[in-house]
């Protein structure tokens, strides 16, 4: 991987595809808010291609070579935030590859944009989201849920302390993002502390709204 200066995200000065041909939804949520659940449910229903930036990240620190392995394992082990050229860049060539492979055009970026920097550059230089979905819960029950999956999960941030790390990380860096989107009118916002099926059907409605249909849903429609 180029040196973080040589990065697109840092270099260019327009979005590298237009958002009538590229979709992408965000996906926003507290740690332990039930983002990955909810887009794998989003994936299989309507064809999205699911990119985590947390599984990018944690990919690349154990990539043999990765001239950012180390930083980034720092970073999460910190709770703290990766540079932002550095995830994005990783976004984008996954967004590629996902492309070139699968033909994918819709893409649901689960666990960013985490701070405004992010989302301006993202926007500014891949391209621009249509909209958020926001998985809204309190600490207390996202709290429950992560300590319950650091039980299997084997992840070095699931633990009480990283938790709350990232948990006022959330807070202080990534609340204004969805401020700001929603001030735009482009946030989904969901109550998370309903069951996961729950939860779903709320998304279901509001994608309705936006004019976003289940894959199976648009292939009946084609035949009619």
């Amino acid at each position: 991987m180029p040196a973080i200066e040589n990065l697109g995200a840092t270099t260019r000065t327009s979005p590298l595809w237009s958002p009538d041909k590229v979709t992408v939804i965000f996906v926003l949520g507290g740690p332990g808010a039930g983002k990955g659940t909810q887009c794998s449910k989003l994936v299989s229903d309507y064809g999205f291609k699911h990119l985590s930036a947390g599984d990018l990240l944690r990919e690349e620190q154990d990539r043999p070579g990765s001239e950012f392995g180390e930083m980034i394992k720092t970073y999460i082990k910190e709770g703290t935030i990766v540079p932002m050229e550095v995830t994005i860049q990783l976004l984008e060539n996954a967004m590629k590859k996902a492309m070139e492979e699968e033909k994918k055009s819709t893409f649901l970026i689960d666990g960013f944009p985490r701070k405004l920097d992010q989302a301006h550059a993202f926007e500014r230089s891949v391209v621009p989201s249509k909209f958020t979905l926001f998985f809204d819960a309190p600490e207390d029950v996202m709290l429950e849920r992560l300590l319950d999956r650091g039980k299997t999960s084997g992840r070095a941030d699931d633990n009480i302390e990283s938790i709350k790390k990232r948990f006022r990380t959330f807070v202080e860096t990534s609340m204004p993002v969805v401020d700001e989107f929603e001030s735009q009118k482009r946030v989904i916002k969901v109550n998370a502390t309903q069951t996961p099926d729950e939860v779903y059907r709320d998304v279901q409605a509001r994608l309705k709204e936006w004019g976003i249909e289940p894959i199976t849903l648009k292939f009946v429609q084609t035949d009619a």
